[in-house]
């Protein structure tokens, strides 16, 4: 039922954010302490601020409202992916290229199933990565999670 109802709001939000040039980066839906809670993390060139926050919440549950197909009550939470955004898709992995990552695989790859180094590219569907040890190439259909690693 989660994953239905997330593309289901998946579908209904990435037009709305579209118009205003703004990424769906994820959704969240899950019972957390007192009831439902859903979190949609968005994104843009430059970053993201409180307005554009705001601004979404507002359409976003505008047009929730109108469909009505969330029946339990819930709390709508828009905020911004934060400095370790996650890279779900090849977008993504694109759009990074050279910062630094950490990746966590569901298969071992030389040993090791978490690799953090600088994103060299994505090339047929592999992620390549240059760490302590060298390159290494990881299948995107091996990947469990991955996200940016803070620059200091």
């Amino acid at each position: 039922m989660t994953n239905e109802m997330i593309g289901r709001i998946r579908t209904l939000a990435e037009p709305i954010l579209r118009d205003v040039g703004i990424e769906l980066v994820e959704i969240q839906y899950r019972r957390e302490g007192s009831g439902w809670v859903l979190r949609l993390y968005i994104d843009k060139e430059g970053g993201i601020t409180l307005e554009d926050c705001t601004q979404v919440s507002h359409e976003v549950s505008r047009h929730l409202d109108v469909e009505d197909f969330i029946y339990a009550p819930y709390t709508l939470e828009v905020s911004s992916p934060g400095l370790n955004r996650p890279l779900k898709t090849e977008k993504d992995f694109l759009k990074y290229r050279n910062h630094r990552i950490k990746v966590m695989t569901s298969d071992p790859i030389e040993k090791r199933r978490q690799f953090k180094g600088k994103l060299l590219g994505l090339f047929e569907n592999q992620i390549e990565m240059e760490v302590e040890e060298g390159i290494v190439t990881i299948p995107l259909s091996n990947v469990v999670k991955a996200h940016l690693e803070i620059e200091f």
